[in-house]
């Protein structure tokens, strides 16, 4: 085991050493470190992740707490004012259909599945990742607007399906009797909970580092840390209320970004945090949930995969676009660049560590599937696709630049270092 921790921990760095040039064969990490566990793991049994199930549940939690708090920090609503009602309509009409529809086809589709179990799958395949197309995400040609949109789309869609996720897992559970009959009522009770707590928690918090930082009592070279703690503070206190700690997470960062005024001067190091557990996660699930996913495949969930980085993802993308002004190959573009990844992988390993094995075998393997996919294919066509698209774009007057905007990250170390910045890529390249 000890030599496993010790081949992880040499990945990380020699991905430090080369990740500019990987950068030129469109090799992001996610891909990556998916492709390393997989071969390590489960190809040649050189990486034992032998993980106790405690030791993955801790992962993914602090991951997704440290993401969501980061994603909703970053939003900068003056920035965003110009496309706001953009963004309204991906992540008020878009992503409430796609859920909607993904729900139904999982269970029209998917044998053994219905009800809560439907809802989990709509749920943790909704949320996007703009890491799995980094490229496209840094490339000038692009647009910076329609960057953006997506940028945005991306970190913040996995806070808001995240109460949806917890429900429908509450649901499950109670369903096959491993909770309470009334597990659903009270899941409810701890979102509401956890979102009261989280805003209070978020706003005092940014008041308290603004006023300290302006006074000469806080210094920013230490402020990153204190924000990192905060993070995991308003996950676990809000489980120790009762409520739920990873909307207390989301909320606490939206409230903080807003009271603090300036969080991209704190908000690096636990960006780095993020980023590089992110990328374990990437591994785990190379090497641990991909095996069990073979191992349980069914053509039902290889079709149910295909629709759900296409159909489902597409067609509510394109009608909560009508009447937006945007052309059809831009309503294409954006319906297509809606990959499944991190936000999706966690759900997964929340799904395994809460419910019974029988209950995960014909869930889990079509959420790792999707992501899969998703990084295939996300992958092969990042740079082609926005290369194209960006011609096309150029010859009917929509020049690359824009309104520059603070820009949410392009999470898990996607387009090369150990970190991600405000709209520009580690080691250098044209900001959004």
């Amino acid at each position: 085991m000890d030599s496993s921790y010790s081949l992880v921990l040499l990945l990380l760095f020699l991905w430090g050493l080369c990740a500019r040039r990987m950068e030129r064969f469109e090799l992001t990490a996610p891909a990556a470190f998916v492709l390393l566990g997989l071969l390590l793991g489960e190809g040649t049994g050189v990486l034992d992740l032998g993980l106790p199930h405690e030791t993955v549940k801790v992962l993914a939690e602090i991951t997704l707490v440290w993401v969501l708090f980061t994603d909703a920090a970053r939003l900068s609503f003056r920035a965003l004012r110009p496309e706001l009602g953009l963004y309204g309509r991906l992540l008020g009409i878009g992503l409430p259909l796609c859920v909607g529809l993904g729900t139904l086809l999982a269970a029209a589709l998917l044998p053994g599945v219905s009800g809560w179990a439907a809802l989990y799958i709509g749920a943790a395949l909704a949320p996007t990742d703009a890491a799995l197309g980094a490229t496209m995400m840094v490339n000038p040609v692009v647009p910076a607007k329609i960057r953006r949109l997506i940028n945005v789309e991306s970190g913040l869609n996995d806070g808001i399906v995240t109460p949806l996720v917890v429900l429908a897992l509450a649901g499950v559970s109670a369903a096959e009797h491993t909770a309470p009959p009334d597990a659903t009522g009270h899941a409810l009770v701890q979102l509401a909970i956890g979102a009261a707590y989280g805003a209070v928690v978020g706003l005092a918090a940014g008041w308290l580092l603004r006023t300290a930082l302006g006074s000469g009592w806080a210094t920013e070279d230490f402020a990153g840390a204190g924000v990192l703690a905060l993070a995991l503070l308003g996950y676990t206190s809000a489980l120790a209320l009762g409520g739920n700690g990873f909307v207390a997470a989301f909320v606490a960062g939206l409230a903080f970004g807003s009271a603090h005024g300036a969080p991209q001067r704190v908000l690096l190091y636990v960006e780095q945090s993020a980023s590089l557990l992110s990328v374990l996660v990437w591994l785990v699930f190379g090497a641990l949930l991909l095996p069990e996913t073979f191992d349980h495949l069914t053509w039902q969930a290889v079709v149910y995969a295909v629709l759900s980085l296409t159909v489902i993802r597409m067609v509510p993308v394109a009608l909560c676009l009508i009447g937006s002004g945007l052309d059809l190959k831009t309503v294409l573009f954006v319906g297509w660049f809606g990959p499944r990844g991190l936000a999706s992988i966690i759900f997964g390993l929340l799904a395994v560590e809460e419910l019974e094995p029988s209950e995960t075998r014909a869930l889990v393997p079509v959420v790792a599937l999707t992501v899969l996919l998703s990084v295939l294919a996300h992958g092969l066509t990042s740079l082609p696709l926005a290369n194209r698209y960006g011609k096309a774009a150029a010859a009917r007057g929509i020049g690359p630049a824009g309104a520059e905007a603070d820009e949410l990250p392009v999470r898990g170390m996607a387009a090369g270092g150990l970190g991600h910045g405000r709209g520009r890529r580690w080691g250098g390249a044209t900001p959004l």
